[in-house]
């Protein structure tokens, strides 16, 4: 059930979703934490979406316009990099700034900047979470909904949650599908 827009949501919403992103946090931190550089680009098929090095040493991710199908699988450089772009434009909008483009979200590379990034993208939102009040919870949502009065600022915290459960699942099954592909280096 949501809440309408007569109806006020109250600050312990915003409590349980702040309890929701901890738990949600947590469990992509038990990935982030074992994440090696060579799994970013590691391509687990044949079609499948990446991040590509340009001859000027930034990363562009692969992307179309209108979803393909089939739907290519994703690296996690390219979920990561997935995750900083949606999560940068709700900060942005969270903070009611004027919104970064796609192309102007900047993947820092295989690795440990990238975890660092993801990371310090959790601060950022931890940030705006904690500025959030009760009439701003129920306020219009500017993202990812193009201003649906349906959907509050709420709302917009709780796809967060949902998007990066969904996201960080993937990651975790990219990385163990990979280390289980891997030979164990106890048993040769």
């Amino acid at each position: 059930m949501t809440a309408s827009r007569s109806e006020s949501v109250p600050q312990c919403a915003l409590d349980l979703l702040r309890w929701q992103f901890d738990l949600t946090w947590s469990l992509f931190e038990y990935h982030l934490a074992r994440l090696e550089p060579d799994d970013f680009l590691w391509e687990p098929a044949a079609n499948c979406w990446t991040i590509r090095q340009a001859d000027d040493g930034t990363w562009a991710p692969d992307w179309a316009e209108n979803e393909p199908d089939p739907i290519p699988v994703p690296s996690i450089g390219w979920l990561s990099w997935h995750i900083g772009w949606w999560w940068s434009v709700a900060i942005d909008h969270a903070h009611g700034r004027a919104p970064r483009e796609r192309s102007a979200i900047t993947w820092p590379g295989a690795g440990k900047s990238t975890v660092e990034w993801l990371r310090g993208l959790r601060e950022q939102w931890l940030e705006a979470l904690s500025r959030l009040t009760s009439a701003d919870l129920n306020s219009t949502a500017a993202f990812p909904w193009q201003n649906d009065p349906r959907h509050t600022v709420a709302h917009m915290v709780a796809w967060v949650n949902a998007e990066l459960m969904k996201n960080a699942a993937e990651i975790g099954q990219l990385r163990l599908q990979r280390t289980a592909d891997s030979p164990s280096p106890t048993t040769g």
